[in-house]
């Protein structure tokens, strides 16, 4: 018997009709039509009335692939039969909406977790059909499994097209034969049925909730003659305008990375867009700062039930009210009112309704300097706060040319791998983005090969190793810069597979020109501290330059 479901509302009985229900699997549409039938289009039937009139079908010999559904404890009103029932588009009760009072909710997950799923908005209309291009899949091989509900379209040419690009070492070719290695497993699936489609959660990716279809008949369609017919773009177009025909009104859109197909595919009134899964953020204010303002009745409202304690140099207040769901673990907050005094802290605990706020170090006075830096502004001293703290195991900082991120950074890690021994020595790396024209292949070794990328760092240096006096000799600065060089170490990004950086301090600069996957590349290479004091547990610092202006900090 199915599962009920679950109340509407809190301390809600479940009628007795929800315990009687019947189950019955779910039918799936074929979206390739019968060979015979393709010059003859069938009427398209509502939902209900293609639930009512066509038999269950049957999923093979596997019921684990079937979803089972139950009524809710609204009986539906007697319907009558469609003369000419067609397959609709499919909807998932667990994720689709346009339901009526009585529509059907899912069974195959326990209560909790469907209560826990409700509260996500779901989407409106039928399932759409997303014909992809085979840029989409050479971007992004799991962008089968991002388009949650909807159904996924493959059209030959494409899996042509995946067979030519498996050969090599690019990325690239990698990405195509983990395409080809995710079609392989989907169609493994006991009880997989291609002419049905197939079932994009049935090797464990649960917020996908469609099918993946192939092109396995010919489709009839009709290109302008000006489009070659032999060109692999254009047979894409075709398809798409054939499954535009045969599944109306049923959305059909093309995904391509490819900017001309779109221009084309729109050309032809036909629907396409871009794959807009993995693009970041373009406009610099919609990113996490970091930085919470609190308001300036903050201490009226909230100070009765404020408690405070003392701990070596820092204040600690435990806070509770309506600002607590806003806060994040080490997010800065700050109080400026005209008249009262400031206050300058980090979210250090969060606890049900109440977090602790930790006051911080001022870096700014010169008792307080690292390696000679003192910061200049508010946002500065949170940096620090944060890249001295051996706890924060990773840090990064936005913000325009001259902000003092690289100097924050270096002076940190100088601090900790030569006064405080916490770090063995820094490692230092960046993306190799030349400005204008290459000067093509630089001589000498791998340091030497990323010398003339480093003139940031080789800048830093020599305003750290001058100091504030600047009175130490020509000796004594020679010594300096021997000494710091010879903790820092200067590595490419093209052999970083592989390592694990042990209780070292990177910092990557320049950051914003690494892709995800050389992003995720490079911080999966820290590895864990030593245990003996006192060196630190954390794995290590890492930081991160971007361009938009604001400033950004979080623990990993």
């Amino acid at each position: 018997m199915p599962l009920p479901p679950a109340p509407s509302r809190r301390a809600a009985l479940l009628a007795p009709e929800a315990y009687k229900a019947s189950a019955r699997a779910r039918p799936v549409e074929n979206l390739l039509p019968d060979p015979e039938t393709v010059a003859i289009p069938a009427s398209r039937g509502g939902r209900k009335s293609a639930r009512n009139d066509e038999a269950p079908i049957e999923m093979g010999a596997a019921p684990a692939l079937i979803q089972v559904e139950t009524r809710s404890r609204t009986p539906e009103p007697a319907r009558t039969p469609a003369t000419a029932p067609a397959p609709a588009a499919r909807s998932s009760a667990s994720t689709r909406g346009s339901r009526s009072p009585g529509s059907k909710t899912t069974a195959s997950a326990p209560a909790a977790a469907g209560a826990s799923r409700s509260k996500k908005a779901a989407p409106q209309g039928p399932a759409k059909l997303f014909v992809l291009d085979t840029n989409v899949l050479l971007h992004d091989p799991t962008s089968l499994f991002r388009f949650e509900e909807h159904d996924i379209f493959l059209p030959m040419i494409v899996l042509e097209e995946l067979d030519g690009h498996k050969k090599g070492m690019t990325e690239v070719a990698r990405n195509g034969r983990q395409t080809s290695r995710t079609l392989d497993a989907l169609a493994g699936v006991q009880g997989a049925d291609i002419a049905h489609g197939l079932k994009l959660d049935s090797t464990g990716q649960r917020a996908a909730g469609g099918h993946l279809f192939f092109q396995t008949a010919p489709l009839d369609y009709s290109l302008p003659t000006s489009l070659p017919q032999g060109k692999a773009d254009n047979q894409i177009l075709g398809v798409v305008e054939a499954l535009r025909k045969l599944h109306a009104p049923r959305e059909v859109v093309l995904v391509s990375k490819d900017i001309n197909m779109r221009v084309k595919a729109r050309a032809l009134g036909l629907n396409a867009e871009d794959y807009q899964n993995d693009k970041t953020l373009e406009d610099g204010d919609l990113l996490y700062s970091g930085v919470l303002a609190l308001p300036p009745d903050f201490w009226a409202k909230s100070g009765k039930n404020v408690e405070s304690w003392q701990s070596g140099a820092s204040t600690y207040y435990r806070i509770g009210g309506p600002i607590v769901p806003q806060l994040m673990i080490n997010q800065f907050v700050y109080f400026e009112a005209p008249g009262e005094p400031s206050m300058f802290a980090r979210v250090s605990e969060i606890r049900e309704k109440t977090a602790v706020l930790q006051t911080l170090k001022d870096y700014g006075s010169t008792k307080h300097a690292v390696w000679g830096v003192t910061t200049r502004n508010r946002e500065q001293n949170y940096a620090m706060n944060l890249l001295m703290d051996p706890e924060v195991d990773f840090v990064t900082l936005t913000g325009t040319a001259g902000t003092g991120k690289t100097l924050l950074a270096l002076a940190a890690g100088l601090t900790q791998v030569l006064d405080d021994r916490r770090y063995t020595e820094i490692i230092m790396t960046r993306a190799t983005v030349s400005v204008g024209e290459d000067i093509g292949f630089l001589p000498g070794t791998e340091e030497e090969k990323m010398g003339p990328w480093m003139g940031a760092l080789d800048d830093n240096l020599e305003f750290l190793a001058k100091g504030d006096g600047g009175n130490a000799g020509e000796w004594g600065r020679a010594a300096t810069n021997e000494l710091i060089r010879s903790r820092i170490k200067i590595k490419s990004m093209n052999f970083m597979r592989g390592r694990t950086f042990l209780n070292k301090y990177v910092i990557i600069d320049e950051a914003q020109n690494l892709t995800p996957k050389q992003m995720k590349t490079l911080i999966t290479r820290a590895g864990p501290a030593p245990v003996p004091a006192p060196r630190s547990s954390a794995w290590a610092t890492w930081r991160r330059s971007t361009r938009p202006t604001s400033q950004k900090a979080r623990r990993a």
